[in-house]
């Protein structure tokens, strides 16, 4: 049997997909104040295959997961030395259809004893931690009816209460499976044709209700989350459609709620935030923003508490009457997840490198607390003194930047100001580093396209 230990009992650790607890947050401790221009101790630094998965780590194990020419690769490193343990490869043909990397975009799950990974065209691996021995696999694109994905696979598998959890994105109703994380058998699949024929389009050039055609891609980039609200547990599904929770037991879906940009070559990449019984969800496709939403204590309902924009996304109600500019949604969130504390949101917002800013939101209200500017300019191809768009981890009472050109700061959440504590420029890590950080054991791990740096951050 998968020893399913609570990531609540790993703070050292890191061992999924935005850490211990799926929302970015550590509780480690004792950790630098302030960040110096030199930057922090040097770990290790070394050059890895191409990708974008996140490293995770656990009891002393890293594992990476990358791809060397034509292979997509598991390695398990010494988390402290970088020395390799053991490796396992197979082949892949991915090609990115759109220019970008052709490396597998999950981070590797971690159990007492496992190892899942999921690569770029849809290979589920289960491996032995111990070492890297093949348990089971599932070739979901041959297993499931799934039309290709924008950017290749890029949901990261969950596991809770004993059951694997996977955005597969099969037509007509195979959206979400769960699998038994110890022989990979499908144990229930749902979402599709059935939740989403007939809603009605929220946002898009006309409001009418959905109609399905069967070719649908209905995997996102976001990974499921796991909340419970009011008494009942939520496995909550940011698909292309949009949000929809489903009961992690059956599958059976509580509520949907359309959220897709009208522009065909769109992504939702942002987890689901929750805090009691609201959900944030945000994309910046077309200025599709971002909605809280509140869950009603029948689990199957709910309402919207506020949206922004509020009209439609070509609505010239939405142009600045003064500079004729389009107004800016609060949030645009593209691939990273903002960070909430003390009911406030931090984050870089933003789709591109020239329209990103830093900013703090209030989630109960949508009001804008303050922003900064981190628009990279004309030139875009050097390394400017901003973050452009970036990713934030938080601990011990500190947010932890990583900007896409590489430029690692430290902050102070405070929802009057932009508190920062300091900056350091990676010297060897150039744009995309699109990755968030993964900090484990006083130790940050920080990767770009092709390279994998460890600093000390802890005093």
């Amino acid at each position: 049997m998968v020893a399913l230990t609570s990531w609540l009992a790993l703070g050292a650790n890191w061992p999924v997909f935005l850490g211990p607890n799926g929302d970015g947050t550590s509780s480690e401790t004792g950790l630098i104040d302030r960040l110096s221009p030199e930057g922090p101790p040097v770990v290790f630094d070394r050059p890895i295959g191409t990708g974008y998965a996140a490293p995770s780590v656990r009891d002393g194990q890293l594992l990476v997961f990358h791809r060397e020419a034509t292979e997509e690769v598991v390695e398990c490193w010494d988390a402290k030395s970088a020395a390799r343990r053991w490796r396992h490869a197979y082949p892949s043909a991915y090609q990115d259809p759109y220019g970008y990397n052709n490396g597998p975009r999950c981070a590797p799950l971690i159990t007492a004893n496992r190892v899942y990974t999921f690569g770029a065209e849809g290979r589920l691996t289960c491996l032995e931690l111990a070492t890297g021995k093949p348990v089971w696999q599932r070739d979901t694109a041959k297993d499931w009816e799934i039309p290709q994905a924008f950017f290749g696979v890029g949901s990261t598998p969950l596991l809770d209460d004993g059951r694997l959890f996977v955005m597969v994105g099969g037509q007509p109703n195979s959206g979400m499976v769960a699998l038994d994380p110890d022989t990979g058998k499908t144990l229930w699949e749902n979402v599709g044709r059935t939740n989403w024929q007939g809603v009605p389009t929220l946002g898009w050039r006309a409001e009418r209700p959905y109609d399905w055609t069967g070719a649908e891609k209905l995997a996102s980039y976001a990974s499921p989350v796991a909340a419970t609200i009011h008494g009942q547990r939520h496995l909550l599904c940011f698909m292309r459609q949009g949000l929809v929770s489903l009961n992690p037991t059956n599958g059976a879906v509580r509520f949907s709620r359309w959220f897709q940009s009208f522009a065909n070559d769109s992504v939702n990449a942002m987890n689901p935030v929750v805090s009691g019984d609201l959900i944030l969800i945000s994309s910046a496709y077309y200025r599709s923003g971002a909605v809280l939403l509140r869950v009603k204590p029948d689990g199957h309902s709910f309402e919207e508490v506020w949206k922004d924009p509020v009209r439609h996304p070509l609505d010239q109600a939405d142009r600045d009457p003064v500079s004729g500019r389009w107004k800016i949604p609060c949030l645009e969130m593209h691939w990273s997840t903002p960070i909430l504390h003390g009911g406030n949101l931090y984050a870089f917002s933003g789709r591109n490198e020239p329209d990103a800013s830093l900013r703090c939101v209030e989630l109960a209200t949508g009001r804008l607390r303050w922003e900064r500017d981190e628009r990279w300019g004309k030139h875009s191809s050097e390394q400017p003194p901003v973050f452009g768009r970036g990713s934030f981890i938080f601990a011990d009472g500190k947010l932890i930047a990583l900007g896409e050109g590489g430029l690692l700061g430290l902050f102070r959440p405070n929802p009057d100001r932009c508190e920062e504590l300091g900056r350091w420029q990676v010297p060897s890590l150039k744009h995309p580093c699109w990755a968030a950080p993964v900090l484990a054991d006083g130790i940050l791990y920080l990767r770009s396209e092709s390279r994998l740096v460890a600093v000390r951050i802890a005093k």
